[in-house]
């Protein structure tokens, strides 16, 4: 799809601010890198003289950095160098709201460094909308590899579009691979206590009766033996717009009703609507109320917080919970921890058909943009190249290059000098394909794609050889990619998904002021409607109070973005 370029518009940073800072080292100023020689032909090609390119890097606390290296100065940046004969110089190193901030400083001083990441689509709508960043679509055309060209095109455009401006490419965009469904996690070893076999016919879905009837078996037998079992807990929020957030929300039964909250959608006429205000949000809430009322739903819902909701995990006091796949990595790994028997499996809901309702994540995920000017912009696609094609399908890279592989097995990716992940659409289900292959021995360790999934396969294999006495770390890659991703590819096989695209991810101006009340709007009255201080009736007078407080305007606004696409 292509977007419109609109009119240049005031900087939103006042002048006052910007005569208070001074970017170091920013590429426009100097003379000897514009004259740099041009690039060598070919997508690996090395520069012939030191390329310099200045940096602006978003940082994070604790990178895990070896002694002695810097964002600056690393094992990536050193490879880079060798590799391509590109020395990288950061600007600013910032983290969080601090690097936005100079983000936003560069962008009102006009003063951008040669490379930079930026998160949102906002502000890469404002560098476009100043000039102030260099057109990619000839250079990625030409320097892309063709690994690099198939990881965007198995997302059918979705991605590459999102940052195109009348047809050019302004950026090259981060990728974020679909990683459906919201999944529901179930104490196995609770059901092998109590003698309960669900899924009968084997599908591990889930229609919302069964999903009820093992929750009322918890309640009723206290299986984890607390004396004060909870049956489903959530965060007051309820809702989540995408899979990755959807921890301790109602994701998944409101798939279930073919509605996803907080997602723009278009129905069959072209009109875009919100999914948080549909009749099958309507109906998710009223369950979720009958729910309560029987006393299958935590009785604290709505004042509990996320800590809260894991120490009911952690205690035992309930065995059920919503996530995305990789939930066991970083939330279960403690109920784990703690009780050396838990163990879970991974299933999900379906609607009346048997069918598994998901949407289409955004398929952009931040952005790399280089600045207006600079004597060579393919430099960003030579190091993409680098990076997420030789270095990721280099199946020798422990023995040539050993420091370099202790990065990209220890060391946060933040470091990396570009400042975005590229995976093609399809990863979660080639991984777990490799890693069952592997496991199975139907390939070796060698012909394993990536290095991420060569030690999942290492995890994996540790954990088959003595599950009781496994380590956590390797139970949690066992639960997360054979059961959590396992389930994905299950799902995918059977043609059990009925997917749905939304039509507008981003930020509309009156998104910007009136979205915060909207949202406590929103999650005021569904944590009432479902404790039953509201009647699921008034769920009309909520949408109506959606709508004239500034829904109705943002509705416009999205209506009028998506038939300008």
């Amino acid at each position: 799809m292509k977007r419109k370029t609109i009119g240049k518009r005031v900087l939103s940073i006042s002048m006052a601010a910007v005569m208070v800072v001074s970017l170091s080292a920013c590429g426009g100023k100097n003379g000897e890198q514009e004259e740099a020689i041009a690039a060598s032909k070919g997508s690996m090609g090395a520069y012939k003289d030191t390329l310099i390119c200045n940096m602006g890097r978003s940082t994070i606390a604790n990178p895990k950095f070896p002694e002695g290296d810097s964002y600056e100065d690393n094992a990536y940046t050193r490879y880079l160098k060798e590799k391509l004969n590109v020395e990288v110089k950061d600007s600013f190193e910032a983290n969080g709201e601090d690097y936005d901030r100079q983000v936003s400083l560069a962008i009102a001083s006009g003063e951008l460094p040669d490379v930079m990441r930026v998160g949102s689509k906002d502000v890469l709508d404002e560098l476009v909308e100043n000039d102030l960043v260099a057109d990619l679509t000839d250079v990625y055309d030409e320097y892309a590899s063709d690994y690099i060209k198939e990881i965007y095109d198995s997302y059918d455009g979705r991605c590459l579009d999102e940052a195109k401006y009348d047809g050019r490419l302004m950026a090259l965009p981060g990728t974020n691979y679909d990683a459906a469904p919201c999944e529901v996690f179930i104490r196995q070893d609770w059901l092998d206590d109590l003698g309960m076999k669900i899924d009968q016919d084997g599908d591990m879905c889930l229609t919302i009766d069964e999903l009820e009837d093992v929750v009322k078996t918890f309640v009723e037998k206290d299986p984890g033996k607390t004396g004060n079992p909870v049956g489903m807990a959530f965060a007051p929020y309820l809702t989540a717009g995408d899979y990755g957030g959807s921890g301790y929300t109602m994701t998944a039964i409101a798939s279930a009703y073919q509605t996803f909250p907080g997602s723009w959608m278009m129905d069959e006429n072209g009109k875009v609507y919100n999914g948080s205000t549909t009749e099958g949000m309507k109906n998710a809430l009223s369950k979720m109320a009958e729910w309560f009322q029987e006393g299958l739903v935590d009785p604290q819902f709505g004042t509990r917080t996320w800590d809260d909701i894991t120490a009911l995990l952690t205690n035992g006091q309930t065995g059920i919970t919503f996530g995305p796949w990789h939930l066991p990595d970083w939330l279960l790994n403690n109920v784990r921890s703690m009780d050396p028997n838990a163990d879970f499996t991974a299933y999900t809901i379906c609607d009346n058909n048997e069918k598994v309702n998901v949407i289409h994540n955004n398929a952009c995920s931040g952005y790399m943009v280089v600045r207006k000017g600079y004597s060579n912009p393919e430099v960003i696609i030579k190091i993409a190249n680098l990076f997420f094609d030789e270095i990721v399908n280099n199946k020798n890279l422990a023995e040539e290059d050993p420091e370099v592989y202790e990065y990209v097995t220890t060391v946060d990716n933040s470091t990396r000098p570009i400042q975005v992940e590229l995976n093609k659409n399809t990863y979660l289900v080639d991984e777990y394909s490799d890693i069952k292959n592997c496991v199975d021995g139907k390939i070796t360790m060698d012909e394993v794609r990536s290095i991420e999934s060569r030690t999942n396969v290492e995890s994996v294999n540790r954990y088959l050889k003595d599950s009781k006495n496994a380590e956590v770390a390797d139970w949690s890659k066992y639960t997360s990619r054979m059961k959590g991703i396992g389930l994905i590819e299950k799902l995918t096989e059977a043609d059990q998904f009925v997917w749905y695209t939304p039509v507008f991810y981003n930020t509309t101006k009156t998104m910007k002021t009136k979205n915060a009340d909207l949202n406590k709007l929103q999650e005021e009255t569904f944590v009432a409607i479902v404790t039953g201080s509201k009647s699921i009736d008034e769920f009309d007078d909520f949408v109506q109070s959606w709508k004239s407080r500034g829904g109705d305007q943002i509705t416009k606004e999205v209506q009028e973005i998506v038939d300008n696409q």
